[in-house]
């Protein structure tokens, strides 16, 4: 891959020399400790043992779905592998999962669970282009993300390559859902043609605000990230929400536009929008994009 040039601006230039020195235990123990901050996932546990070894870091994301952290401190090492790995012995020990959950988080938490994007995220010092080709032919949510440190306090991480595939459902999931439950894809399907094209506009706009947006589709909502969210949507027959991740106190709120830091809703994000006509739009546009800029 090439190599980033990351320069100090004062009366001289100065380079800052990168290195990927960084031994992988250290930087484990960094990630941890910030996980929230650096990608949106809530740590469960450092070495989560299985019973043919360990995960690096184990943790749950803002979608509530399960994330694998697998670290590597060069390039040829078979990190990808190793979290497929532990990924398909996850998604067969549902339970172990649960349960861990509900003793770090709680059985509230524990209940909100979503399997339907669980992900590896892959963290080394480089990756090759066999890497990048290769995990898309796989069929699993993997994102592969660099890292750089730079003298003693600054440590850059760039996303590579992510492969979002379809969400999962199983037989069991089927057989728990309720009558009444709609899924997010269900819910666009059964919208109206109005809201249908709103969508599709917001979706395409989003999408294109960067090389490093992705979309996800999860069972209730359609999130928009780069390495962590930065909106989300849902559809229904009547209007279409978006929650941002923007700080509410920031705006003039209004019926359509609120704080939904007390209340209770699907997503990420402290400020929703409720879209009813087009004439909301433009104002959709100018929060996903300031939203796309402060995460």
């Amino acid at each position: 891959m090439a190599e980033l040039k990351l320069f100090k601006l004062g009366n001289e230039i100065k380079e800052l020399k990168s290195s990927s020195a960084t031994i992988e235990k250290e930087l484990q123990n960094i990630i941890e400790k910030n996980m929230y901050d650096f990608f949106g996932v809530r740590f469960l546990q450092s070495e989560y043992k299985i019973d043919n070894g360990r995960m690096d870091s184990i943790g749950i994301d803002e979608n509530n779905c399960p994330v694998i952290f697998e670290y590597k401190c060069h390039s040829n090492e078979n990190v990808i592998n190793q979290g497929l790995f532990y990924l398909n012995w996850l998604l067969e020990h549902k339970a172990n999962f649960k349960l861990l959950v509900i003793e770090k988080l709680g059985i509230e938490e524990a209940e909100e669970i979503d399997w339907s994007m669980p992900r590896v995220i892959c963290i080394a010092g480089d990756f090759n282009k066999y890497d990048e080709e290769a995990i898309k032919q796989i069929n699993r949510n993997v994102s592969l993300i660099r890292y750089k440190k730079y003298d003693n306090d600054l440590l850059l991480f760039e996303l590579l390559n992510s492969n979002t595939v379809a969400p999962l459902e199983t037989e069991k999931d089927n057989q728990n859902k309720k009558i009444n439950d709609k899924t997010f894809s269900e819910q666009y399907e059964n919208a109206p043609l109005k809201f249908k094209n709103i969508f599709d506009e917001l979706k395409e706009f989003a999408l294109n605000l960067g090389d490093d947006v992705s979309d996800n589709t999860l069972k209730l909502y359609m999130a928009f990230k780069k390495i962590k969210n930065f909106a989300t949507m849902e559809i229904y027959q009547g209007k279409i929400l978006i929650n941002f991740k923007l700080n509410p106190d920031d705006y003039q709120l209004t019926d359509s536009l609120r704080d939904i830091r007390n209340i209770g809703h699907w997503g990420c994000g402290d400020l929703q929008l409720i879209i009813k006509s087009e004439k909301d739009i433009e104002l959709a546009k100018k929060l996903l994009q300031k939203a796309y800029e402060e995460n």
